[in-house]
């Protein structure tokens, strides 16, 4: 009789006749039975992977998982002031957070605002301060300062060293400038002698800017010595020279304050029509610039002495004539850059996240295969993408473990897992996935995501957070690391 077959007897036998110590040495052979394996532990059936959680999003409980406007806000959540259509569906970086993790700056382009909240770094959940100190408006409204220009915000950026604010308005065709109060987080619009506002139109205490119709981000460089903004109508990027003492905003002269499609007076770029997302690399030798009408995006050269930009080269999603051909560019609307240089943009058209890797100075390279693009249900040679449907805004983590997508149409939260080496990336399975309303399958689930558009990851990493066009929210996440 073999071991196996006598263990087995053994164990037949009534429990009285089955000494403690031959219980224990019978099951020891069972397990340790040479040939003998169980199913789950064998190499033909292998166990599947347990998830892993990192980067996955868990909204904060109750009335601190979200903040919204209106008597009547949905979702349990805290009630803001000034906070109506925060992130408009022309504005994938509505939503900015000081260096410092103090503070959370909304664009509110129904209120004409933006909305100032307080970040408790222990649970990054928002407060609104009281007062003029909580909120800067185009009129005396919700107990706001007052701001010239504010008209239809649609992006806000914040500068490196937390003194500035600096945020665009499609409906007065503006840039507008704030002293940021790095206690309070407060802000007051720099007067007119300081050019608060800069705008394409006749704005009274504005300033004339050139290349500013319907402003639709705003981006500052890393160095903090410009600040650019892309215009949608205008097919073109902006360039200001930055006061670093006091922020005021200076447009470079000549050719070198914008470069465009066709604007007279500014320098010449092909594959930049409609801009909408903008990115500086986080070394400051190059703007990426996503264009919605050109489906492309367009790699600038800095100039880190001026900040004058220059095309260097462009990626489109139809042939053109000087720009290599990519996949999934189709109205490509935000751009985000890695810390070690990886490139996502998400396109509106397409429904898609594509991955770049910059091999040379100011040039950029779409990954070949999956690996290259990520698309909402199916795409011949690109990896799947669930509740991506309408892709506005983009975020990438500051350890560089995780792409975080706004989907406008689905109101969904998608978490990609990315991959350290190559920089692609990957939805990460199950419900982890994604957060969304209950009417999206698969996802875990979200509150107040209605219309989501603009999205943020605070500088330590902890939290994510995300405006809601359609739900007047700012929905806060906690981020699982």
């Amino acid at each position: 009789m073999s071991k196996l077959s006598h263990a087995l007897h053994r164990l037949s036998a009534p429990a009285s006749r089955l000494a403690p110590v031959a219980l224990v040495v019978a099951l020891a052979l069972l397990v340790l039975a040479p040939g003998v394996e169980s199913a789950a532990a064998s190499p033909k059936h292998p166990l599947p992977p347990k998830p892993n959680p990192r980067g996955t999003l868990v909204q904060l409980t109750g009335a601190v998982g979200c903040v919204a406007a209106g008597a009547k806000q949905g979702g349990g959540c805290a009630r803001a002031r000034a906070l109506a259509g925060p992130g408009p569906f022309m504005g994938s970086h509505a939503i900015a957070i000081s260096p410092d993790g103090r503070n959370v700056y909304v664009a509110a382009s129904k209120s004409n605002a933006i909305t100032v909240f307080s970040r408790d770094p222990r649970t990054g959940a928002l407060r609104q301060p009281r007062g003029t100190a909580g909120c800067v408006a185009a009129r005396a409204e919700h107990g706001c300062g007052l701001a010239v220009g504010l008209i239809g915000p649609n992006s806000v950026a914040v500068s490196p060293d937390g003194r500035n604010v600096y945020a665009t308005a499609r409906g007065g065709d503006s840039v507008l400038s704030f002293q940021r109060n790095r206690k309070t987080g407060a802000l007051r619009q720099l007067p007119p002698a300081s050019s608060g506002c800069i705008s394409g139109l006749p704005v009274p205490s504005c300033a004339p800017g050139r290349a500013l119709s319907g402003p639709d981000v705003v981006a500052v460089s890393p160095d903090g010595g410009n600040v650019y903004v892309g215009s949608f109508f205008g097919s073109a990027v902006a360039s200001f020279a930055r006061d670093p003492a006091g922020g005021a905003l200076t447009q470079l002269e000549g050719s070198a304050g914008c470069i465009a499609l066709a604007t007279g007076g500014c320098g010449t770029a092909i594959a930049l029509g409609a801009v909408e997302g903008l990115e500086v690399s986080p070394d400051g030798s190059a703007v990426y610039a996503a264009a919605a009408a050109s489906g492309a995006v367009a790699v600038l050269a800095r100039d880190p002495a001026s900040g004058a930009l220059t095309q260097s080269s462009c990626i489109v999603d139809a042939a053109l004539q000087g720009c290599a051909t990519g996949v999934e560019l189709g109205g490509a609307n935000a751009v985000a850059a890695s810390p070690d240089g990886g490139v996502y943009v998400t396109s509106l058209l397409s429904n898609s996240v594509t991955t770049f890797t910059e091999t040379e100075p100011a040039r950029l390279f779409q990954k070949e295969g999956p690996a290259g693009c990520l698309v909402f249900l199916r795409s011949a040679g690109c990896s799947f993408g669930r509740a991506i449907e309408a892709p506005e805004g983009l975020a990438v983590s500051p350890d560089g473990r995780n792409v975080y997508v706004a989907a406008f149409e689905t109101g969904a939260i998608d978490v990609l897992a990315r991959n350290g080496k190559t920089g692609a990336v990957q939805l990460k399975p199950g419900k982890g996935g994604c957060v969304a309303p209950k009417s999206v399958p698969g996802c875990g689930l979200g509150r107040a995501l209605a219309g989501a558009s603009s999205v943020a990851v605070s500088p330590d990493g902890r939290n994510v957070y995300s405006t809601a066009f359609a739900s007047n929210a700012v929905d806060v996440f906690r981020r699982i690391r």
